[in-house]
């Protein structure tokens, strides 16, 4: 099949943006994320633990954990990071303990905010600043 420059010209740019759109209509904000999550809720100060280390030796495996008794799903958000999302766990009635654990990477030292969904249809958040000394992703 033999293209003319056109047709070239023109599936180069078709190509060039197809990869360019999803970059721009997939970038959303902490702030953003938090509003989709909550609905715009009130958040409490208590309810919700973050357990971090101060300070990451490697900000590529950092260990978390979050919690929050009563909790049906919690959200946990990397600020720093080029995508803010880390994960969000979710928990059925019966549930023995609304809690998670998992090893996160940081870009950078920066916060990390757990938001969590109580049974009641309140909300609560907590963060907690972690400094990265070496690695990470992206520096």
């Amino acid at each position: 099949m033999n293209f003319s420059r056109r047709e070239t010209l023109g599936l180069g740019l078709g190509a060039m943006a197809l990869t360019i759109l999803p970059v721009g209509a997939s970038a959303a904000t902490v702030d953003e994320l938090i509003a989709e999550f909550t609905g715009g809720a009130d958040m409490a100060d208590t309810g919700v633990t973050l357990t971090a280390p101060e300070i990451a030796e490697n900000g590529n495996t950092v260990p978390i954990s979050v919690e929050a008794p009563g909790a049906s799903a919690i959200m946990v958000l990397a600020a720093g990071n080029p995508t803010p999302p880390v994960g969000t766990f979710n928990f059925g009635p019966l549930a023995g303990s609304r809690s998670a654990s998992t090893r996160i990477r940081l870009a950078q030292t920066q916060d990390v905010i757990a938001i969590a969904k109580l049974e009641d249809g309140t909300f609560a958040r907590t963060s907690a600043e972690i400094k990265v000394t070496i690695g990470g992703c992206g520096g």
